[in-house]
């Protein structure tokens, strides 16, 4: 049984002086009587309604006489709307002077939400509410941010995320003689290296195809997915503190900067696609189909990429020591991934476990498309799709709430 009643609620808002009032019968449910004297009346809390911060602890009434159970009190209350661009949310419910809000006990209360754009205000919503109704619409409102937001941060900052992944591509070999050519030449050492150690020295191959040639191109293959995420991976714990002076001094979208490092990232896999491609037109004389399937395994990658990196760029402003041990851990997923080692030599006992790694089934998918002349496998690709979102939508939460101590903590 509802403890209070609200009738009739009308809500008048004049522009000119910004007031707003609301008149409404209340008819008094509680079992007990509602007195003044006993410090009894009707008041108003304004909230930011984006970010549940109390503005004001405004006025209060008092019904004009006692209302005992059953009866009902004819209320007006006025406030004033903030002069502000914003949301904002007026409850107005009984309270007991020094005792208690009753909308926090769970009594339902008058809802009142206005917006303020460019000076100009209106009533959004007027309506008898709970707290735990408002609780609900929260949540359900803080879902469908979780995931508009990121793609948000993207799209209206995409002019500044290409300026700032220009001067990150640019600006990490000035000075130097090789200069931007250094962008295709580290992928390339990089390869060169891996070929050497599990090729050259440890005499490994793949069971398709047992040359030298196809131990390269199955490794390459693999390796191609892994260099944008481990570039951008092992740079995010470290990315805020890199770039403290926008943190601190500036007024600065910072959750770009983790999507500079993606950015770049995917830079240095397009440079090695396109080596990748010479070498499989110099070996095997052609380019499968196939290969324009690369874009839907784009899409999962880039979402799990994005997600770890905000993820991992937030927490780094808390724990220092992040940079090492992402470094460590990323060793430890290179090489439980199957990407210079044939997907055979897995233990029979670990394999059902390790082929759930999101980067086995990148891996698996770029041998399809480049060596097997096959799509991937849509069974796995969707389970990795659904899983990189999630991963994407916690790291943006956990980057968006933690991003207002950075300053501080930096």
């Amino acid at each position: 049984m509802k403890a209070a009643v609200y009738l009739n609620p009308s809500v008048y808002l004049d522009q000119a002086s910004r007031k707003l009032r609301a008149e409404f019968e209340i008819r008094n449910q509680s079992g007990a009587a509602w007195r003044a004297a006993e410090g009894f009346f009707l008041g108003v809390h304004l909230f930011d309604a984006d970010t549940g911060t109390l503005i004001v602890d405004g006025a209060r009434v008092a019904p004009g006489r006692d209302v005992e159970n059953g009866e009902s009190a004819r209320i007006a209350i006025e406030f004033d709307v903030p002069a502000e661009d914003g949301r904002f949310q007026a409850v107005i419910s009984p309270m007991r002077e020094h005792v208690c809000w009753y909308y926090e006990q769970g009594w339902p209360f008058l809802l009142v939400e206005t917006v303020v754009r460019d000076g100009a205000a209106r009533v959004a919503r007027a309506q008898v509410s709970t707290r735990a109704a408002l609780g609900r619409e929260k949540a359900v409102r803080a879902v469908g941010r979780a995931f508009v937001y990121p793609f948000l941060t993207l799209t209206r900052n995409r002019g500044l995320i290409r300026v700032m992944v220009r001067r990150d591509v640019l600006g990490r070999y000035r000075g130097s003689f090789g200069g931007s050519l250094w962008t295709m030449i580290n992928p390339l050492l990089l390869m060169l290296t891996y070929y050497f150690v599990f090729g050259v020295v440890l005499q490994s191959r793949f069971p398709g195809d047992p040359s030298r040639a196809g131990f390269v191109l199955y490794f390459l293959a693999g390796m191609l997915p892994w260099l944008a995420l481990s570039e951008a991976a092992g740079r995010a714990p470290t990315v805020l503190l890199e770039h403290r002076n926008f943190v601190k001094k500036l007024v600065f979208a910072v959750e770009t900067l983790p999507v500079n490092l993606v950015a770049a990232g995917l830079v240095s896999e397009f440079f090695a696609v396109v080596l990748y491609c010479g070498f499989l037109l110099a070996i095997r004389h052609s380019l499968p189909v196939t290969v324009l399937w690369l874009p839907v395994l784009l899409v999962p990658q880039v979402l799990l990429t994005l997600g770890l990196s905000w993820l991992l760029a937030a927490l780094g402003a808390f724990v220092r020591d992040l940079g090492q041990i992402i470094g460590f851990l990323m060793t430890i997923w290179f090489f439980v991934t199957p990407i210079c080692y044939p997907e055979e030599s897995l233990p029979k006992g670990a394999a059902a476990l390790l082929t759930k790694n999101p980067l086995y089934v990148l891996v698996h998918g770029y041998r399809a498309i480049f060596l097997l002349h096959q799509p991937p496998q849509f069974d796995s690709l969707w389970k990795l799709t659904l899983v990189a979102l999630a991963v994407l939508v916690v790291g943006h939460a956990c980057f968006y709430k933690l991003r207002r101590s950075f300053a501080d903590m930096l």
